[in-house]
């Protein structure tokens, strides 16, 4: 029977990030309904979500001395409590012979991880094992928090007290473990084992248990084998094959017996070390990287009627990418938005979840793309097939996070709708033997037979040479299945605990060596892959990338390594000795020899990044240095703090934030841009609202792509450049891997840009202030781009006009708001610009005014002085508060566009040698370049003090011109010997009685704006980095 997708979403605690931009609540739980409120309309009705389990574990807990979460009241959901929900019923599926599956779904330091194997002192176990005939030291996570306790295990009591490391060692494995803390993984695990160990300890003859564990990771739509190191080395990553009726599986994918949930951890680790390794040699980015572990659990046992029966239950755990990557980081009108393999996963999985929901809901012609990426075909079981799965959402609590959180609610809730078909796997052992080798038979005679049937009937030409690799394929597959199968539990033990035996003995050294010698210990933007990769600094060390075959002491792989990068060495101190490469400690380049001290930050290249621990002085009494504390010390000491201000406000903090994050990836750009000779540049560059022709908002990052070959530039917006930095790495291991890149077409090459791409060449803020007083404002004002530097004029007209467009010269006002009520017809002309930049071989102008949805756009002009001759009648009937509102405090932006004139590719230079002159023009001090010398000497001030000023100056000059005939008035009043001049004649000529006072009142505003002496120019924020 069809059974629907079990769903959970977890809320967890604020992090430090979110802590320190005071970020606030916007999830709310009631039972299992889960609302989100959006933080831009907090007054407006939440959003809701109905899920099978909503756990808040945001507040209401306490923390225990040892750092366990523990609850305050019913509220909180600890990780116990989401065991009990979730972790028992994998459990009890997998007894029964079901196919389980867990995901855990959400952005990037959402949770997941938490809540699938948890972490710090909410994670942590004591193994406690038999007969401990060779000791082996294993390191105590949180060790300074832990307490002394006991487990009454069968011949021994492990007491474990405040030390970092416990003494024990894998003879045969006792199912006693003490389990300090609780998590779905770990727990699940522990309890199968613990149950096995009772359920051998009656087993009859023909029983058998027997659990392996595999581990994979996908990244950029290639399978690697995370217990296996030289899978990391296949080109184009493991096959994934198809079996007709085992489904889609990893061809040569590693599975090791293991006995217990330590083993399991230890395996866990190495497949960690294994992918921290993969991540830097790749110059990948792991949280774009899906992790897959399979428990496979077998029970053998012999029914009633003497039959030897098979029960099989595969659990695979899935640990998904950051879903904020799911919309290729959202970089609208990208070509090549959707170009890039890393991008193809989640996109793939959610298309899948939603035809799955379309057909439950009975909509038909539904096909679900599975076969469309890797990870689909490996999770079709789990989602589409034979399984009984659950789906874990993890969720940020913060509104900075609200579009992200939203979206993860969303994907869940589609989740819900999906049915599996989950089947009991069990068959008599001897009829799955059987089965095997018949088919085995079947597809041998195939082969022979080149397709044709023994029989020798049906014609035909036979199987094609496709046909004959699918087959070929299939008989290796059923070969490896029938090995496994005929081969007893005892003689696959007896061969992993040789291997395990060994390894202690290797682990115990290296733990001894990390605990008394110097060493640099790995830092990485994924926490769980901090400290896996540790260099040992007991001697001079050499330290680079391979060459000709000759390898270091020390090999690195990845962007900026060369073959005599650096040197260590240890007497009287350690040394750190720059050479022929990029050292960087505590975030400055360094040129000469320094001594290390312990916690020192060491980069050598791009990406390449080490703790270095000095042993003797290292207390743990404080947390480590993280990867984000190291890349914000080398962005400031970049000077990038500068440019993001004091870093007190909001928009400060936010600003530094992505600078942190761009600036790593800038320098692996350039360094992946020079190794392959694309001849381009990236800077990033900060632009303020203004100049992105926008009245509101923050400075934000740009990076600008300069093509050093042909001197054209474009800006990318921060989204646009994660999506093709994505995109590089790809086309980067490419070309490590051998590939021909330059057979790459240019309209699917990331570094390259269209000359035709249109390019904001500068903004023209105009303030409409005059409009309010129904006075024109005829200007040649300036265009600024990003720097606030002057791009040329734009010559613009905008007056009041009457319905049929006839302009309107002395109909004006003293006070706007005798206009609400009204009607208002305005004429909006753009006639030309002058000066613009040669390099722009056509340009045009637009703008929204007012409530506008779509902007108006001037037909396109050529040159440094083209013509737009843009003209549009606007009207407002009735005029309102708000439109007042607006024409008294808000700019009309006009944005001019342009597009480059394409040039040829014709410098003989490589890019490292334009680089370098490129910085070497860019440290000289030169003169901006301009088309026409008028804009040079043009006044630069401010906007709008030039509208206000020119407004002033047209109310001036129409209230003295009613002055004047006040004047005339009293002159004939005078001559013809009048003592009284009648009020009616003298409203007649100021049309108020107020007006004197108005009129006062500008002369006087004027005076102060004629004297002001701040007109100098008010650029926006904006400034090049390279």
């Amino acid at each position: 029977m069809a059974e629907a997708v079990k769903v959970a979403v977890r809320v967890r605690p604020f992090n430090q990030r979110e802590i320190s931009r005071k970020a606030t609540v916007i999830i709310n739980m009631i039972g299992n309904s889960t609302e989100i409120t959006d933080p831009d309309n907090p007054k407006a009705t939440p959003k809701r979500f109905a899920f099978d389990y909503s756990y808040w574990s945001h507040d209401e807990y306490k923390e225990q001395p040892n750092g366990y979460l523990e609850p305050v009241g019913g509220k909180y959901a600890d990780q116990k409590r989401v065991f009990d929900d979730l972790g028992r019923g994998v459990l009890e599926n997998a007894w029964n012979g079901y196919n389980c599956s867990l995901f855990a779904y959400g952005q990037t330091g959402s949770g997941k991880s938490y809540s699938m194997v948890g972490y710090g002192t909410n994670k942590v176990f004591v193994p406690c094992q038999q007969r401990l005939d060779q000791h082996h030291r294993l390191a105590a996570p949180c060790y300074q928090v832990l307490r002394r306790s006991s487990c009454q295990g069968e011949g021994n009591s492990l007491g474990v007290e405040a030390c970092d490391e416990v003494k024990v060692v894998v003879s045969k494995p006792c199912a006693h473990t003490l389990l300090l803390f609780h998590c779905i993984v770990p727990i699940s695990c522990e309890e199968l084992f613990k149950e096995i160990e009772i359920k051998r300890s009656t087993a009859v003859k023909g029983e058998e248990y027997q659990v392996t564990y595999s581990m994979m990771e996908i990244y950029n739509e290639q399978v690697r084998d995370l217990l296996n190191p030289a899978s990391l080395k296949v080109k184009g990553g493991l096959k994934v094959r198809q079996h007709p009726k085992q489904g889609f599986y990893v061809e040569q994918l590693k599975a090791v017996p293991v006995h217990s949930y330590s083993e399991i951890d230890k395996k866990m680790t190495e497949g960690t070390k294994n992918r921290t390794v993969a991540s830097t040699n790749m110059n990948a980015t792991s949280s774009r990287a899906h992790t897959i572990v399979g428990l496979h659990f077998t029970q053998k046992k012999v029914n009633d009627s003497g039959k030897s029966m098979t029960k099989t239950s595969v659990i695979n755990l899935v640990d998904l990418a950051g879903s904020e990557r799911a919309d290729s980081t959202g970089a609208t009108g990208d070509r090549l938005k959707e170009g890039a393999n890393i991008n193809k996963s989640l996109s793939t999985l959610g298309n899948c979840i939603k035809a799955l929901a379309d057909q439950s809901q009975g909509k038909k012609g539904i096909i679900v793309p599975f076969r469309d990426s890797v990870l689909t075909k490996l999770l079709m079981n789990a989602l589409g097939g034979n399984s009984k799965t659950i789906m874990i959402a993890a969720l940020s609590p913060a509104h900075i996070n609200y579009d992200e959180t939203l979206s993860t609610l969303r994907f869940a809730d589609r989740a819900k709708a999906v049915k599996t078909v989950a089947v009991v796997n069990e068959s008599p052992t001897d009829k799955l033997i059987r089965e095997l080798r018949e088919e085995n038979e079947k597809l041998k005679k195939l082969l022979e037979s080149g397709g044709i049937p023994a029989s020798g009937s049906g014609g035909g030409d036979g199987g094609s040479g496709e046909d004959a690799e699918i087959w070929k394929q299939q008989l290796e597959a059923n070969k490896n299945a029938l090995e496994e199968m005929e081969q007893s539990w005892e003689e696959k033990w007896a061969q992993r605990e040789k291997e395990l035996l060994s390894e202690l003995e290797v682990e115990k050294k290296q733990k001894d060596k990390e605990n008394t010698v110097p060493h640099l210990s790995n830092l990485n933007e994924d926490p769980a892959l901090t400290g896996k990769i540790i260099h040992l600094l007991d001697k001079k060390v050499k330290i680079g990338c391979a060459k000709n075959g000759k390898a270091p002491d020390i090999t690195l792989v990845g962007l900026g390594i060369v073959p005599k990068h650096a040197e260590i060495q240890n007497k009287n101190g350690v040394l750190l000795i720059p050479e022929k490469g990029r050292v960087l400690l505590n975030g400055t380049i360094i040129t000469s020899k320094k001594q290390l001290k312990n916690r020192d930050r060491v980069m050598f290249g791009n990406t390449n990044l080490f703790l270095f621990i000095d042993p003797k002085v290292e207390k743990r009494d404080s947390p480590l240095p993280s990867f984000e504390d190291a890349q914000t010390e080398i962005a400031k000491n970049s000077g990038l703090n500068k440019l993001a201000g004091n870093g007190k406000s909001q928009e400060d903090l936010l600003l530094m934030e992505d600078l942190v994050q761009i600036w790593p990836m800038l320098g692996n750009a350039n360094s992946m841009s020079e190794e392959m000779d694309k001849k381009i540049k990236f800077e990033i560059i900060l632009v303020s609202p203004q100049a992105r022709g926008e009245k509101h908002g923050r400075t934000q990052v740009f990076v600008k792509l300069k093509n050093l070959a042909t001197k054209n530039e474009f800006m990318w917006d921060r989204d646009t450049f994660l999506n093709r930095y994505y995109m590089m790495q790809e086309m980067y291991q490419n070309f490590v891997d051998g590939e021909n890149i330059s057979a790459i077409a240019k309209v699917d090459d990331p570094f390259w840009e269209d000359p035709s791409t249109e390019m904001l060449i500068g903004c023209v803020h105009v303030y409409l202030q005059s409009l309010a007083y129904m006075i024109d404002m005829k200007e040649k004002l300036q265009i600024t781009d990003f720097k606030g530097q002057n791009q040329g004029q734009l010559d613009i007209e905008i007056f009041p006009c009457t319905k049929d467009g006839k302009e309107i010269v002395d109909d004006f006002v003293d006070d706007p708001n005798e206009l609400v009520g009204k009607e208002m017809h305005v004429i909006v002309k753009i006639l030309q610009a002058r000066g613009i930049p040669k390099k722009f071989k056509m340009s045009f102008c637009r703008y929204k005014f007012y409530l506008d949805d779509q902007p108006m756009k001037s037909a396109e002009g050529t040159g440094i002085n083209p013509e737009y001759q843009l003209k549009k009648q606007l009207s407002f009937t009735p005029i309102t508060k708000q439109f007042i509102e607006y024409l008294e405090s808000e700019p009309l932006v006009i944005e001019v566009w342009g597009r480059q004139e394409p040039r040829p590719e014709n410098s003989e230079l490589t890019t490292e040698e334009l680089m370098l002159k490129d910085k070497n023009k860019v440290n000289k001090p030169q003169q901006e370049e301009t088309d026409d010398e008028d804009t040079e000497d043009m006044l630069q001030i401010d906007g709008q003090k030039v509208a206000e000023l020119a407004m002033y100056k047209r109310r001036l000059e129409r209230a003295e011109n009613k002055v004047k005939k006040a004047l005339a008035v009293v002159q004939k009043a005078k001559k013809n010997n009048q003592k009284m001049i009648s009020v009616e004649e003298m409203e007649k000529v100021l049309s108020s009685g107020s007006r004197l006072k108005a009129v006062a009142n500008i002369i006087i505003q004027t005076e102060k704006i004629k004297r002001a002496t701040d007109l100098g120019q008010n650029v926006s924020q904006a400034c090049s980095l390279q």
